[in-house]
């Protein structure tokens, strides 16, 4: 089973933004702990991401590169914004397609099992001519995961609980909808769903964490930004990796700090 998941936007589009936050760091996190999930406890599950950084890559490169893999299912994750006062969960497929198609079904797995767990407001299923349900060439799904300028979504987004709970979601329907079967153990892997996110300084200032995105980008080390309040306060974080497992963080630690940055270190997040 490939399933490719597309976390939305990256780079030099940011996608949605408000209350601090950017809906490309929220989807690419939501996206590597599906990731995560299926790798560690799943069998026979290939997953590949349009992208593991914070880089910018086109609609037509990310469906050429599902087709091209021969994906089984396409899963593009976004968060919404529109006006700040609304809010919630909702789902698309392609216009065309009738709601007996097996996309359709599919979807009403997937919407059944994300809506138990996300704690948005179900706005339903919905139908829409996006490029990347248009042209992908399986059965593709994008779901919306809260609005980014509602001030209540944007609270439970800051929450990397609430982000594996969304991760958890999008898998527990994957699972029932493709019949996956559960690893017999997995003493190899990390069930707990910890993240080990490896920070390589964090800033005050925007422009200096930015400036150390660049930095690492030029000794081919991709990174992004990720702000957080602490004690009022609004900081910039520069992330350079996320992994299920702790030993794998450690190796990408390694890299950051032979390419002279001395104040990168690991944090774990459930």
């Amino acid at each position: 089973m490939k399933i490719y998941v597309d976390p939305g936007h990256g780079g030099s589009d940011p996608g949605a933004q408000g209350n601090g936050l950017s809906e490309k760091n929220i989807t690419l996190d939501i996206s590597q702990r599906i990731r995560s999930i299926l790798i560690n406890n799943y069998r026979n599950v290939n997953v590949r991401l349009s992208r593991d950084g914070d880089i910018t890559k086109s609609l037509q490169q990310r469906t050429n590169e599902a087709n091209a893999w021969g994906a089984d299912y396409f899963l593009s994750i976004h968060c919404n914004a529109f006006n700040g006062n609304a809010r919630g969960y909702e789902d698309f497929i392609h216009s065309n397609l009738s709601d007996s198609s097996q996309t359709a079904r599919y979807r009403n797995v997937l919407h059944t099992e994300i809506t138990k767990v996300n704690q948005l407001r179900n706005r339903g299923k919905k139908k829409a001519n996006f490029h990347v349900l248009r042209e992908s060439n399986m059965s593709a799904i994008l779901t919306e995961n809260g609005f980014i300028d509602n001030q209540s979504d944007a609270a439970l987004m800051r929450n990397a609980s609430w982000r594996q709970k969304v991760a958890q979601g999008h898998v527990n329907g994957l699972a029932k909808a493709f019949n996956l079967q559960l690893k017999e153990d997995h003493d190899g892997g990390n069930d707990s769903g910890q993240l080990f996110k490896v920070i390589a300084g964090s800033f005050k200032s925007k422009a200096n964490a930015e400036q150390r995105v660049e930095e690492l980008e030029s000794k081919g080390i991709s990174s992004f930004l990720d702000s957080l309040s602490l004690s009022g306060e609004i900081w910039f974080r520069v992330q350079a990796g996320a992994f299920s497992e702790r030993d794998n963080a450690e190796e990408q630690l390694i890299r950051v700090r032979n390419a002279g940055i001395r104040d990168a270190y690991i944090i774990s997040e459930d």
